[in-house]
């Protein structure tokens, strides 16, 4: 699936939303099935996670195609945050159905429903190719993002009041300036440093992203010593080479293992690692 496949489906007369649907679902798989992940759930193991593993992302991803494609109609018909909001509300709980309760995509559904929202334009709308994406959400839904209710208790939000740090919502607001100036340059490095590999071109991105997002779930893990180790570490990852060393899979791994020794999960990477995913594929790189 790519910008090339959804301009045929629109041209076709397909559902160009059930496609964007299947494309979401897509760049959540290609998040799981990428190793090493420090502190991440994959497809070898569940990282610093006791109560998830691959087959519980599986089942939530599956469970949040028609909900995706649903964001994606919202998206062409016009739609304003809230309606946004409600049909993410019905998706947790489809992914908590899925789940047996397990937060597996909680920020998938926001931030990739949101891109959802926003590939489901009409096809015929000018838009510039590259960021037009993440410009669409933040003209569109910016005002909604930053007004909208605050559940109090959730883990991220508790962090961002703690440690006075905006996450996800700013994130979003500003139009996902991380994944454009972070992940995509990651992930297009790391496709140069090994070609033929696109497992290794994700590890490259995954380990980018943790270096520079204020990612709420370190916070919550580890507190800010937690928090700082992390991004520390994954800077020096990439700054040494990154995936363009021979030995990049065992230093990736050593970290995995770091990660895991001291709890935590970089949870918004991997959030925005898919989102990456996901807009390089819609805005023509392909996934």
């Amino acid at each position: 699936m790519s910008a090339l496949a959804l301009r045929r489906a629109s041209e076709r007369g397909d559902d160009r939303a059930a496609a964007i649907g299947r494309l979401a679902v897509e760049a959540l798989r290609l998040e799981l099935e990428t190793y090493p992940k420090p502190g991440l759930v994959s497809h070898v193991d569940s990282g610093s996670h006791a109560d998830m593993e691959a087959a519980t992302f599986r089942a939530s991803a599956a469970a949040l195609e028609p909900w995706f494609a649903a964001l994606a109609r919202a998206g062409e018909a016009g739609e304003p945050m809230p309606a946004l909001r409600r049909l993410g509300i019905a998706a947790e709980a489809e992914m908590r159905a899925a789940t047996g309760g397990v937060n597996t995509h909680r920020g998938a559904i926001f931030g990739l429903g949101l891109l959802c929202a926003a590939a489901g334009r009409d096809p015929a709308e000018p838009a510039e190719p590259q960021g037009r994406l993440g410009a669409r959400v933040r003209a569109r839904y910016a005002e909604g993002i930053l007004d909208g209710p605050e559940l109090l208790h959730a883990p991220g939000a508790r962090a961002r009041r703690r440690h006075g740090v905006g996450g996800a919502p700013a994130e979003a607001a500003a139009g996902f300036p991380t994944l454009y100036r972070v992940g995509l340059p990651a992930l297009h490095r790391g496709r140069r440093l090994r070609p033929g590999d696109p497992e290794a071109a994700r590890v490259e991105t995954c380990l980018a992203l943790i270096a520079a997002l204020e990612d709420t779930n370190l916070l919550h893990r580890g507190g800010t010593e937690g928090y700082a180790f992390a991004r520390e570490e994954a800077a020096r990852f990439i700054a040494e080479g990154g995936v363009g060393r021979a030995d990049w899979r065992v230093r990736a791994e050593a970290l995995h293992r770091g990660f895991v020794a001291r709890n935590l999960s970089p949870g918004g990477a991997a959030d925005l690692l898919a989102m990456t995913l996901f807009v390089d594929a819609v805005e023509g790189g392909g996934a």
